[in-house]
């Protein structure tokens, strides 16, 4: 039986993990990455949040809802493996390492 939890970390906690429905974070990675740019300084939060939200999924999130939620786990994770990162400043941008 294919396993339907994934486990994902958190950059802000090292060593930590939790395991997260595996077709949301899945759906939610595959619609960030392609948003990001490549380089900094990279987009704001919101602005990929607003450029992701027409490719998710509406069976898994109707609406958008807890798209933020689920962005908000999937940045930490990401970034936390080096495949995306905060340029330096305020507010976060993220982009594509």
């Amino acid at each position: 039986m294919p396993d339907n939890k994934i486990e994902v970390g958190n950059t802000n906690t090292p060593g930590r993990t939790q395991r997260l429905d595996r077709a949301k974070y899945e759906a939610m990675r595959e619609a960030l990455l392609p948003v990001l740019p490549k380089a900094p300084p990279g987009i704001k939060v919101a602005e990929a949040k607003a450029a992701l939200l027409p490719h998710l999924d509406q069976n898994l999130f109707p609406g958008g809802a807890k798209a933020g939620w689920w962005l908000k786990a999937v940045q930490l994770d990401l970034e936390g493996k080096g495949i995306i990162a905060r340029a330096d400043g305020s507010p976060v941008r993220l982009y594509r390492k």
